[in-house]
């Protein structure tokens, strides 16, 4: 146990400017206190929206920027009031480290839908330093934003469960779309749809891909066990298709009609948009009022949703499928991530790469 009074610094790689490109950047970490824990990174993904904080597409950018908010980490030193963790721990944390702790949704377990919640990178803490994500040797969190990595489940698997695994999980228990039976599709076969299929089949759904391509038709079907494989131009399959599903996930980071996703929904179905896009959707309305469909979105998942989230993929086997890659291949992995070049997610083995 020990008080973090001290200031540290670490050393990540960051973005200077909107051309996203990341360098080595030493910073000092933000003032540390009682509840934190100070934690040596292990291994860090790499989300589309990494993308998005790094080349300013959202027009709210700081730099230099640190991303990364897949982390999974070794706990190095914990403050005199963390109760639930200790020196040796494989933790994890997500995009979400600060909240009011006293509004409706940090009350009801749901605080990553708090409006004061503090993002784990291009953000200011509390105490006015900027926030720095997970592709840094070392990072500093409160205790109530990390789970425990439960034993059996590797590292580098583990930290895209962090984003992309309770980004699926979250949804589908709060909808009520947990039970078996139920007939799902997974708009977009990336680092989400790809967990999406894999929990979705975990829960005894009957899961359809739809993609703009064949391409992935092989993968979906037989390396993660998809049921069946729609091609979103192909007018027939779609028509067969109309009104065979209870949900979709949208997880298309890019702006793209909703109308034919919308019209293979079965009533009162529910298209719930996952990615990240920064610019208007349009659908006419009778596409919705017709089925009493809903058009919803989910962001990430509470930690206690991620708890559960984490302690599911390890009692149904499930892993993320991923390409470990080293830090000074990161540039490339971002262009590739850009082009949709990686099955299905790539991680960082932050701690086996030389960082400055």
């Amino acid at each position: 146990m020990g008080s973090l009074e001290k200031e540290r610094t670490t050393t990540g790689w960051a973005a200077r400017d909107p051309s996203g490109v990341l360098s080595p950047y030493t910073y000092s970490l933000r003032n540390t206190g009682p509840e934190d824990l100070y934690i040596k990174v292990l291994s860090c993904g790499i989300c589309h929206s990494d993308i998005h904080q790094i080349k300013n597409d959202l027009g709210m950018s700081h730099y230099p920027m640190v991303p990364g908010h897949e982390v999974v980490g070794e706990v190095l030193e914990v403050g005199s009031e963390v109760t639930k963790y200790r020196v040796g721990d494989r933790v994890g944390t997500g995009i979400v480290v600060g909240c009011r702790r006293s509004c409706g949704p940090c009350n009801s377990d749901q605080e990553q839908y708090c409006n004061k919640k503090i993002w784990n990178y291009n953000d200011v803490y509390t105490d006015g330093k900027p926030t720095q994500g997970g592709f840094a040797g070392e990072i500093v969190v409160g205790q109530r934003f990390v789970v425990k990595i439960p034993d059996g489940l590797e590292s580098e698997q583990a930290a895209p469960l962090m984003c992309a695994g309770v980004t699926v999980y979250s949804p589908l228990v709060r909808f009520g779309l947990k039970q078996s039976g139920l007939r799902g599709g997974i708009l977009g076969l990336g680092g989400v749809g790809h967990m999406g299929v894999k929990i979705a089949k975990a829960m005894g759904h009957h899961v359809t891909v739809i993609s703009s391509s064949d391409k992935k038709r092989t993968e979906a079907l037989e390396h993660l066990g998809a049921d069946a494989y729609l091609v979103s131009s192909d007018e027939n399959g779609m028509k067969e298709a109309t009104d065979s599903l209870d949900y979709i996930f949208d997880t298309i980071p890019v702006v793209h009609p909703l109308e034919p996703y919308l019209a293979l929904l079965k009533l009162d179905g529910k298209l719930i948009l996952t990615g990240v896009i920064n610019a208007p959707l349009q659908f006419i309305s009778p596409m919705v009022m017709l089925g009493r469909k809903s058009i919803t979105g989910s962001f990430i998942g509470s930690m206690k949703e991620t708890e559960e989230m984490l302690e599911f993929c390890k009692e149904k086997g499930l892993t993320s499928q991923i390409e470990v890659i080293k830090m000074d291949y990161v540039n490339t992995a971002l262009e590739r991530l850009e082009k949709n070049d990686v099955r299905y997610r790539f991680v960082v083995d932050v701690v086996g790469s030389k960082l400055d």
